[in-house]
């Protein structure tokens, strides 16, 4: 049921509105942007709403039970908070969006039509299009345990339980060079072995990739360098100088779970389950054992 106030009931009832849509965008990285289809900045809930900002939306279609609401957002990229470089890198994923319908004069008269997070975003010519996807979204996701022969939790969740909390296991750079903007050359360490960052994640910390998240694919040391390809390339080329966090990976192996961080007791996977093969084998004389 749409609970809205009373006024602006009564304000739609009067068939002479002022009514415009606002967005609010909230970053990962705690920046928030505000939009209007108004011709006037408005502000409220904590956010400036640029005037005419050339941010437009789809109907919204509201669905039943727990099928996910969708719509999509375009723009013209004419505001100066949003940029092609921060949607190539990554700075709008997941970001938080709400919309409201507002009446103009008196924008303590607002109804909340939309609440959830920015998903799939196209970058055009001069237009960029992004899907939006409703908080029920979340409810389609799996949910229980999946009985695998690998480790089911992520390193220093509550279920790996693991304490990221020494240099050990997170420590920071500053790049040497870079290639085809998903290699990464850095001191080599050496007091941390080959592999010890693969499948863990790099996190820039300066430089024009600042705040940007990735997935390390393989560590090396190769001629006294570190080297750090990451699972995919970054919009910005890495600089030298730039700072870069990694975390320790883990390829959820009951193994390495064990002998790198003595976590066993807390490893979230099945080991010894039966794999395919076994379940498919049969009795056969050739492996059968004599009594007499």
């Amino acid at each position: 049921m749409r609970n809205i106030s009373d006024a602006l009931k009564a304000h739609l009832a009067s068939g002479n509105t002022t009514i415009c849509r606002c967005w609010k965008i909230q970053r990962t990285d705690g920046v928030i942007l505000g939009f209007s289809d108004h011709d006037q900045t408005l502000a409220f809930e904590g956010a400036v709403f640029e005037a005419e900002s050339g941010l437009d939306a789809t109907a919204l279609q509201t669905a039943v039970g727990l099928n996910v609401d969708n719509s999509e957002a375009t723009g013209a990229l004419s505001s100066d908070g949003i940029t092609s470089a921060d949607i190539g890198a990554g700075k709008y994923d997941d970001a938080e969006v709400y919309i409201w319908i507002v009446n103009w004069m008196d924008v303590a008269q607002r109804y909340m039509i939309f609440r959830g997070k920015l998903g799939e975003i196209t970058i055009g010519a001069r237009s960029f299009s992004a899907e939006l996807r409703s908080v029920s979204d979340q409810l389609n996701r799996p949910v229980g345990r999946t009985y695998l022969k690998q480790c089911s939790a992520q390193l220093g969740d509550k279920g790996c339980k693991f304490a990221l909390d020494s240099e050990n296991w997170v420590r920071e750079f500053a790049l040497r060079r870079s290639k085809d903007r998903s290699v990464l050359y850095l001191d080599p360490a050496e007091d941390l072995e080959s592999d010890w960052f693969s499948f863990g994640t790099a996190t820039f910390l300066s430089g024009e990739n600042q705040s940007v998240t990735t997935v390390i694919r393989s560590d090396q040391i190769i001629n006294s360098e570190r080297r750090i390809e990451l699972s995919e390339k970054l919009y910005f080329a890495p600089q030298a100088g730039d700072v870069v966090r990694l975390s320790v990976g883990c390829d959820k192996q009951a193994e390495t779970c064990g002998s790198k961080f003595n976590n066993i007791k807390n490893f979230q996977g099945f080991p010894f389950v039966p794999g395919e093969d076994w379940s498919l084998s049969f009795p056969t004389s050739a492996n059968s054992i004599s009594t007499s």
